[in-house]
């Protein structure tokens, strides 16, 4: 089963960016930005555990650090993992434990991510 077709992110500053779906697998779908430079992937790995992955990738043209008068492409991803066990925890549960999470994460403007990417721990 899919997402809804097309998905739309908005990465601020930027305004809304439509995905529609590029690619469905046995347990994997993509979502496209028209430019190619954002890619959503959602998949389920199932195994010993249960890994359900949703992951951003980025990528922009920025001048080259080393030879500023030349433009490179670079890329940055996100992923959200939720790491099951094969029971056990419901749906709700993982929900609940991500809320709580995400709650933190969030938190005051995004104050513990802002350290985290700012290299704190």
């Amino acid at each position: 089963m899919s997402f809804t077709d097309p998905l739309s992110i908005t990465i601020a500053p930027a305004s809304a960016v439509s995905l529609p779906r590029v690619s469905v697998g046995d347990d994997r779908s993509e979502y496209m930005s028209n430019d190619g430079l954002i890619l959503l992937t959602a998949s389920h790995d199932y195994g010993k555990r249960t890994r359900r992955m949703l992951r951003v990738d980025t990528s922009k043209i920025t001048a080259d650090p080393f030879k500023p008068a030349e433009n490179v492409k670079v890329s940055m991803s996100f992923y959200l993992v939720f790491d099951l066990p094969p029971a056990g925890y419901t749906a709700t549960e993982a929900l609940a434990v991500y809320t709580g999470a995400a709650g933190l994460y969030t938190a005051t403007s995004n104050l513990m991510l802002t350290k985290l990417l700012g290299g704190e721990s």
